[in-house]
């Protein structure tokens, strides 16, 4: 179990209460899209992924991106027990969807580099600190069945 301190909560809490699901989720998939092409191979079934241009154009890519923000909402909701809450999650991405968990790590960074943007200055050395150790705990819920 990871121990967060108030200020780390406080912080991942005043994240979330500002984000663009919609905005942030498209971005962040679209630059792993683009940034780690070979990631494309999970998204078969979602039409012409042949550059930057359609990739960010791409309505199913934007839909998936807001629906990936809202299932961190979930470790959001239960910091206190991520690993539990994405135990189906990890188990449909290793068992049926069969992605790479090197990719949640991917993803990861590209969400931690448009929150970046998108925050700013406001994006602080303590923010980013607490954010990436959320994401990382994240991460490895996710890839718990791969072990």
């Amino acid at each position: 179990m990871v121990e967060w301190t108030d200020s780390e909560r406080a912080i991942i809490t005043s994240i979330f209460s500002n984000l663009d699901y919609e905005e942030i989720g498209r971005k962040s998939l679209c630059r792993c899209l683009v940034v780690y092409p070979w990631t494309q191979r999970y998204f078969g079934g979602f039409g012409n992924l042949y550059n930057a241009e359609t990739i960010l154009c791409n309505p199913l890519i934007a839909a998936h991106g807001t629906k990936i923000l809202h299932g961190l909402d979930r470790a959001l909701k239960n910091m206190d027990d991520i690993k539990n809450t994405y135990a189906g999650l990890s188990l449909l991405h290793s068992d049926k969807l069969h992605v790479d968990p090197d990719n949640f790590r991917l993803l990861a960074d590209c969400l931690t580099v448009v929150i970046a943007a998108k925050m700013g200055p406001a994006f602080t050395v303590e923010t980013q600190v607490a954010w990436q150790k959320f994401l990382s705990v994240v991460v490895s819920a996710l890839g718990r069945q791969y072990h």
